[in-house]
C-alpha cells in the first residue's frame, strides 16, 4: 500500500487527523531542506508537501512565491532538491508530496519520467496545482504507475460535477482549497463545512483543506470537517529570518499539531489540551 493511503487509513481507524505543513524545496538552503523535513516529521506532521521552486507559483501569495524565486537564486533545482530528499527519506515516517507545476513535469521529461525520478527520489505522491482535468490521463497513469498518489484541487467556485470528476481523478487524498485567492496567512479560520460535507457525498477520499490555515485554532476548526489540514505561508514566512530554520519548524509544527486534539475541561472547568507525544507514530 502506498505510504499515504496507509497513514490517512490507519489515522481513520484511530479517530484522528493529519496535519500536513508545507516546505519550500530549497529555502531558506538546499542544505537545511532535509533537516527541516525531519524536524517536521518528529514534531506531529503525518504528510509533508514539498514545493519544488518555480519561477511562476501558481496561486502562490508574496510569502511562498518569494521563497521560491530565493531557493531559485540560491541555486536550488529539481536534482538538489530530489537528492536532499532522498537523504531524509529513511529517517521519516511521513508521507512525503512534490507541490509541483505542470510545467517542470513537462520540461523533465514529461509525466513518465518526472514520476519515475519522483519515486526513486523517496515521493510518496504529487499535487499538480495547474495540471487541468482534461489533460491529467497520462499523468494519472504514470503516477499509478509508480505506486505514487495524485493529488489535484478543487476551488471554493468548482461546481459539484466538476469537483466529482477532480476526486474521481485523484488518489491518495483530494485537495480543497479554503478560500478564494492566493495562498497567505489569515485572522480567522475558513468556513469549509458545507463544502467539504457535498464533497464527502461524491468521493471517499480524505479531504485535506488548505489556503489560510495559520494557527493551532484554525487547524482545530479545519479538522472538524475535513481530514487533514495544510499550512503553508504561516511556517515558511518564519523561516528567512530564523536563527535556526530547522528549530523554528519543529517548534511551530509541534504548536499546529496541538490543534489535531480536542480541548478538555480540567476539573477545574479550565480548557486545555488532551495532546499526545508530537512524535507518536502515525502509521
Amino acid at each position: 500500500m502506498n505510504r499515504i493511503d496507509a497513514i490517512f487509513e490507519s489515522l481513520r481507524a484511530d479517530g484522528r487527523k493529519a496535519l500536513m505543513p508545507f516546505l519550500c524545496g530549497g529555502y531558506p538552503s538546499i542544505e537545511t531542506t532535509g533537516p527541516m523535513i525531519e524536524a517536521a516529521d518528529r514534531a506531529g506532521a503525518s504528510v509533508i508537501e514539498i514545493g519544488v521552486p518555480y519561477s511562476d507559483p501558481i496561486a502562490d501569495g508574496p510569502v511562498i512565491a518569494s521563497a521560491m524565486h530565493e531557493a531559485l537564486s540560491r541555486g536550488a533545482n529539481v536534482d538538489r532538491l530530489f537528492n536532499a530528499v532522498a537523504e531524509a527519506r529513511d529517517r521519516v515516517s511521513a508521507g512525503l508530496v512534490a507541490m509541483v507545476s505542470a510545467s517542470i513535469v513537462a520540461g523533465l521529461g514529461g509525466p513518465a519520467a518526472f514520476c519515475e525520478r519522483a519515486k526513486n527520489a523517496g515521493f510518496d505522491g504529487l499535487i499538480v496545482p495547474d495540471a487541468p482535468l482534461e489533460e491529467t490521463n497520462l499523468l494519472h497513469e504514470s503516477a499509478a504507475r509508480e505506486g505514487l498518489t495524485l493529488s489535484l484541487l478543487i476551488a471554493p467556485s468548482t461546481p459539484d460535477d466538476r469537483a466529482a470528476a477532480i476526486a474521481e481523478r485523484s488518489t491518495g487524498f483530494v485537495y480543497l482549497i479554503a478560500r478564494a485567492g492566493i495562498t497567505g496567512e489569515r485572522d480567522n479560520a475558513p468556513r469549509i463545512a458545507e463544502r467539504v460535507s457535498a464533497l464527502r457525498l461524491r468521493t471517499d477520499l480524505p479531504i485535506a483543506c488548505g489556503f489560510g490555515i495559520s494557527t493551532p485554532a484554525h487547524v482545530r476548526a479545519v479538522v472538524e470537517h475535513a481530514d487533514a489540514a495544510i499550512v503553508g505561508s504561516a511556517l515558511v514566512r518564519r523561516l528567512g529570518d530564523a536563527p535556526d530554520p530547522v528549530a523554528e519548524v519543529g517548534g511551530f509544527v509541534a504548536s499546529l499539531a496541538e490543534g489535531l486534539h480536542p480541548r478538555v475541561s480540567t476539573p477545574g472547568g479550565e480548557p486545555t489540551e488532551d495532546n499526545p507525544t508530537p512524535n507518536e507514530p502515525r502509521l
